[in-house]
């Protein structure tokens, strides 16, 4: 390998791990996103992944196992990042997730945004 190749592969490593360094969640956002996991493990309502329904508590665990992953490649910076790369579908399947609530169905997504939206409304 060339010098001048090793200098480029070095620079463009360091500007990669820099950019995932800067994004990550601030006080609010982990409080918000800490806020929507206790919303979906004390809800009540089943998660249902790739056609299978879950409880609560191992919805919780599942979305916690990919924020973490999440955010040890600095891809989540807002409680709305967690819910669009973490709770909207799966990473497997790219099926969307929903929860199963009284007999009615929810996109996942739409139920977490609907969340978080009175999360905030109740720290005004």
């Amino acid at each position: 390998m060339t010098p001048l190749r090793t200098l480029w592969l070095a620079c463009a490593s360091l500007l990669l791990l820099s950019n995932a360094a800067e994004a990550a969640l601030d006080t609010q956002g982990q409080q918000e996103v800490d806020g929507l996991l206790r919303f979906v493990e004390s809800s009540g309502c089943n998660f249902i992944r790739n056609g299978s329904e879950h409880s609560p508590k191992d919805a919780r665990a599942h979305l916690q196992k990919k924020l973490d992953y999440l955010n040890d490649k600095g891809l989540v910076d807002s409680a709305e990042d967690f819910i669009a790369r973490a709770a909207t579908e799966s990473s497997f399947s790219g099926t969307p997730y929903q929860v199963s609530c009284g007999g009615q169905k929810h996109g996942a997504a739409d139920w977490l945004k609907a969340e978080l939206q009175r999360l905030r409304q109740n720290q005004r």
